[in-house]
């Protein structure tokens, strides 16, 4: 299947869903929409990722199956902007996925476009209607259930959980990934988006997943979300800690962040005071332990520099660290296996 990815005037930094999708998508990338990067490229920004030519819209994109909305701003809400791209790929026959809290699929000119072109409209945060509260028996799954938990918000929590899983896929874990947000669900084309569900039935919904799953693998390796000390997001945080009742906990950094994000007038707690924060909050529903660390230094500009923040980082919190894209991962893997 071959996709086109919009990330408008927001690629690459601020195109987190689009990047990981690159980055670890089955799909052929037929192009990114960006109107502000139009002529360039995909490598003239991300070396390591699949390359793919960047187009100012729709129609400068060659043939191709979906449209995927490959940026998620704070609140989830839909750019008039984005509509033009999406009527054309509809009218040309395109799928479209989106991660929005704007459902495409309430849209009366998507629905009819669709209709009258036979394309699906995929909102991959609707969650399905037949959830309810969590029984409390994650934990009794076979599976070692590893859980990434965050500083912040937009940290690097979805990156960190598939690259250990990859890693510990090659080297021949009998492994799976529990998607809870919205860039990890296309990835694996299923998953439940944990920030939509109804609060009391947040938790149980990652319980059925690790239920579903925990019984085939070894490891599970389930995809944090938000922060515990996040003003906006610290619910759904809690309750994929408690849903998920993992064993491990993987805490995961951005260097050089010192304020929460979107809230940049509230500074981050110190970094070693975490580990308490969530063990902490874990323990009443199931003992866990933060045994490694992930550290995002995409904003760091030599790799010495970011080895040093690495090694400062492992410091902070006295386990493993490493980044999990730019360095080696085995320590860190390690400690958690």
């Amino acid at each position: 299947m071959t996709v086109a990815l919009l990330a408008h005037e927001q690629f690459p930094d601020r195109a987190k869903t689009a990047v990981s999708i690159l980055r670890y998508g089955d799909e052929e990338i037929a192009a990114v929409l960006d109107r502000d990067n139009a002529g360039k490229r995909v490598s003239d920004f991300l070396p390591d990722v699949q390359d793919a030519p960047i187009v100012a819209g729709m129609d400068d994109v060659p043939a191709c199956d979906e449209l995927i909305v490959g940026i998620a701003p704070i609140g989830g809400g839909f750019e008039d902007s984005w509509r033009p791209d999406v009527r054309a790929a509809l009218e040309r026959g395109c799928d479209v996925t989106s991660g929005l809290h704007y459902f495409l699929e309430d849209d009366e000119e998507f629905r009819h476009l669709a209709d009258e072109y036979n394309c699906e409209l995929w909102d991959v945060r609707k969650p399905p209607a037949d959830l309810s509260v969590s029984d409390g028996i994650a934990a009794d799954v076979d599976a070692e259930i590893v859980l990434t938990v965050g500083t912040d918000c937009s940290v690097g929590k979805m990156t960190a959980t598939r690259e250990l899983y990859e890693a510990a896929r090659d080297r021949g874990v009998d492994c799976g990934f529990i998607p809870t947000g919205q860039t990890g669900i296309m990835i694996e084309r299923w998953g439940l988006p944990i920030d939509r569900v109804i609060s009391d039935f947040a938790a149980g919904a990652v319980e059925e997943m690790i239920l579903d799953r925990g019984d085939d693998h070894d490891y599970l390796f389930v995809e944090g979300q938000g922060s515990i000390v996040h003003p906006a997001y610290s619910g759904v945080t809690c309750s994929i800690l408690h849903g998920a009742m993992a064993d491990t906990l993987v805490l995961c950094h951005e260097a050089g962040r010192e304020a929460i994000h979107g809230y940049e007038d509230v500074s981050l707690p110190p970094l070693s005071s975490y580990l308490d924060l969530y063990e902490n909050l874990a323990e009443p529903v199931h003992e866990t332990n933060v045994v490694a660390g992930a550290l995002n230094t995409r904003n760091v500009a030599t790799d010495d520099a970011a080895r040093t923040a690495v090694a400062d980082y492992a410091d902070a919190i006295d386990v493993p660290a490493t980044d999990p894209v730019r360095f080696d991962i085995d320590d860190a893997l390690e400690a958690i296996l």
